[in-house]
């Protein structure tokens, strides 16, 4: 990581994981973390585990280490004083562009909230038998308590953050360990690159659930709002809290998302179409492995899509805080997405269309609409008019443009393969 503008002092890690200040600064990372196992990554790793066995564990290792760049460069951004929508809104000026980035920003809000919303739908279903029609109507309340009971409160959000990642961590590595997978696999799947026209579409919606825009929108903003408010000082300590904390916790989100495909490699792959849904994988579970093996499935699945919402209201409020002037409650625009995302996604339960490709495609969107927020980020960092001491090193920049390169190659081999048809 980018250390420009350091002394020399020496941090250690396990010094400063026994400073209480530390921990004081920790919990933005974690409330962007659940970004990174939200029901969007469940659609994704669950389809590439059971279609594709170990093939694509790589896309996760690599995009884990892409989003941990990425998310340290937008809490570098907080810590210079600004969250990236309000830097746009600066730089662009126009009112009619900034309404533009507003509009396109908003539909990144969108798309990721349609697989929160789905993965709470489907999971009040496998929970509780509750149609999942008439669960797109109770979903649209599901997070309204926690986020009214905890306005400015924040500290509050990142403790039930603790209890929502244990929760999903726990529940995975049960699954794993009861599933039993082959090791050598495991190895083979992270270091072999391997991808083919059939497999495109899951690996680039692997990057989309894993590098999400609305997370690298609102980690500049849960960062700058911390340290006016707790009184964290741009310096090198505060710098290497940031840089800790990032990997940290977007490290265990991505041994999350490996156990996610690797547990559906070891208890689906080869079963075709009896796990070519969330709830096929939630009932093949109960023969395999027992009823409490597709209990916690469920209970976890409930967690991720409420956690992950909670995310995506904080990543609402950021862009609205900052592109716009308007002040709207965090509850009523929470209102607004749900009931906005109520029609889509009734339609597609009324057309019987399958829950687990609305994530797969929903994710692949997200991936296509990276751009939005990575170029601009990328140029911000840079600046060191705008970020002082805290400017990216030419190597950080260099690594991070790879990055941006590689997401786009992706994309546009998947938009090459829809085109020639041989992507549905």
């Amino acid at each position: 990581m980018d250390q420009r503008g350091l002394s020399g002092k020496h941090y250690s890690i396990f010094r400063t994981l026994s400073d209480r200040r530390f921990w004081m600064f920790f919990g933005s990372g974690l409330i962007v973390s659940v970004a990174y196992m939200d029901p969007g990554n469940w659609g994704t790793n669950i389809s590439g585990g059971a279609n594709f066995n170990y093939d694509l564990l790589w896309v996760i290792w690599m995009a884990s280490g892409m989003a941990m760049l990425f998310q340290y460069l937008s809490g570098k951004l907080g810590l210079a004083g600004y969250s990236l929508p309000e830097l746009m809104r600066l730089k662009l000026k126009n009112k009619y562009a900034v309404l533009v980035y507003w509009f396109l920003s908003e539909f990144v809000i969108l798309a990721t909230d349609l697989a929160e919303f789905l993965g709470i739908v489907v999971a009040l279903k496998l929970l509780f038998g509750i149609p999942m029609l008439w669960g797109t109507f109770i979903a649209v309340i599901d997070v309204l308590f926690i986020l009214i009971f905890t306005q400015k409160r924040l500290r509050y959000l990142e403790m039930a953050f603790v209890v929502f990642v244990a929760i999903i961590g726990l529940a995975f590595l049960y699954e794993v360990i009861v599933s039993k997978p082959d090791m050598l696999s495991i190895i083979k799947g992270s270091i072999i690159v391997k991808l083919t026209a059939e497999s495109a579409l899951v690996a680039v919606g692997i990057i989309g659930a894993t590098v999400m825009p609305h997370a690298i929108f609102v980690h500049s903003w849960l960062i700058k709002n911390k340290s006016h408010n707790i009184d964290f000082k741009n310096d090198e300590k505060t710098l290497f809290y940031h840089m800790t904390e990032d990997v940290l916790s977007l490290g265990i989100a991505a041994l999350i998302n490996a156990a996610m495909l690797i547990m559906s490699a070891a208890a689906f792959y080869g079963l075709g179409d009896k796990v070519a849904t969330l709830e096929g994988a939630y009932v093949t579970l109960s023969p395999l492995f027992g009823n409490f093996a597709s209990l916690i499935f469920a209970i976890a699945l409930l967690a991720a899509g409420i956690s992950s919402s909670i995310t995506g209201a904080l990543s609402g409020q950021a862009v609205m805080d900052g592109l716009t002037d308007f002040k709207v409650p965090m509850w009523v625009r929470r209102v607004i997405t749900r009931v906005i995302n109520v029609i889509p996604l009734t339609i597609a339960i009324l057309l019987g269309i399958e829950p687990l490709k609305v994530l797969v495609y929903s994710q692949a969107v997200l991936s296509l609409l990276l751009p939005l927020p990575l170029i601009p980020l990328l140029i911000f960092t840079s600046d060191r008019k705008i970020m002082g001491e805290l400017s990216n090193r030419r190597i950080t920049s260099g690594v991070a443009v790879l990055f941006s390169a590689i997401i786009m190659a992706f994309n546009a081999y998947l938009i090459l393969q829809l085109l020639s048809g041989k992507i549905a």
